[in-house]
């Protein structure tokens, strides 16, 4: 298979084959009427890193764009079906428990990993917050792209990893959910 990814020559980029592997079966099930890959699944996809491997920039641009794709079909086809209540209902639910997680106080919004652990800056996951709590509470812009680039500084003792991943997650979902 033939790919448009630019490779890396000097630093070490994506797995080809893995990447190659992903897009294919990603192109079928957009293709399937049944398909089973979601926006989520595309969110959540990680590649192997590899001595000349695609470029990441570049796959992860790609990335991007099927995961809109597939969460507009998404919504689409809530939209046809019937059920964009339920949707809508489900995107408001999940608004609401990230809104409860972001009002909670500096220092305070995840668990923190043990003094000798590494996680997120506190300083700097509590500044995104303050940022993200706007975009719900007076439409703030924050351009989808910005979330899921977002990437805090390792810190001793600092936030875990997988609660903050969670949450971004979830805004993800949600802003792509409204768009």
């Amino acid at each position: 298979m033939s790919s448009t990814f630019p490779r890396e020559r000097r630093r070490p980029g994506y797995d080809q084959q893995e990447v190659d592997r992903f897009v294919a079966a990603a192109r079928a099930a957009y293709d399937a009427p049944g398909r089973t890959l979601t926006s989520a699944d595309i969110r959540r996809t990680a590649f192997t890193m590899r001595r000349g491997g695609y470029t990441t920039r570049a796959v992860d641009s790609a990335m991007e764009r099927l995961e809109d794709a597939f969460a507009q079909r998404e919504r689409e086809a809530a939209v046809r079906g019937g059920s964009e209540r339920a949707f809508y209902a489900d995107t408001r639910r999940l608004a609401k428990e990230i809104i409860g997680r972001l009002e909670r106080p500096d220092g305070r919004r995840f668990d923190r990993v043990g003094f000798s652990r590494i996680g997120y800056s506190v300083r700097e996951v509590d500044r995104f917050a303050v940022q993200a709590r706007s975009y719900f509470e007076q439409g703030s812009q924050v351009p989808v792209e910005r979330v899921r680039s977002i990437a805090f500084a390792p810190k001793r003792g600092g936030y875990s990893e997988a609660q903050v991943d969670l949450l971004i997650d979830g805004l993800v979902e949600t802003m792509l959910a409204v768009r």
